[in-house]
């Protein structure tokens, strides 16, 4: 049996639905995006904390399903509230 390992630096998950983005392309533009703001230099945040993101609301109501970049903005500013 192996010796466990401590870990100092907090785990980050995404869970992104496909009944609330339904392309692939947007789904995984949202992951990418996520993590970036999430693990940018100076974000302390995974240092200290485990992070779980969870979209709650659907995705490209007004733009016929598709990821916007106005709703790129709408939830950086989302997400800088939280950080």
């Amino acid at each position: 049996m192996g010796a466990c390992k401590k870990d100092t630096n907090g785990d980050l998950g995404i869970a992104v639905a496909k009944k609330l983005a339904k392309r692939a392309v947007d789904r995984n533009k949202l992951k990418r995006f996520l993590r970036a703001r999430i693990r940018r230099p100076g974000s302390a945040l995974l240092a200290t904390h485990d992070v779980v993101v969870r979209l709650k609301k659907p995705i490209g109501q007004s733009t016929r399903g598709r990821l916007r970049a106005a709703e790129l903005i709408t939830l950086k500013q989302q997400l800088n509230g939280l950080i």
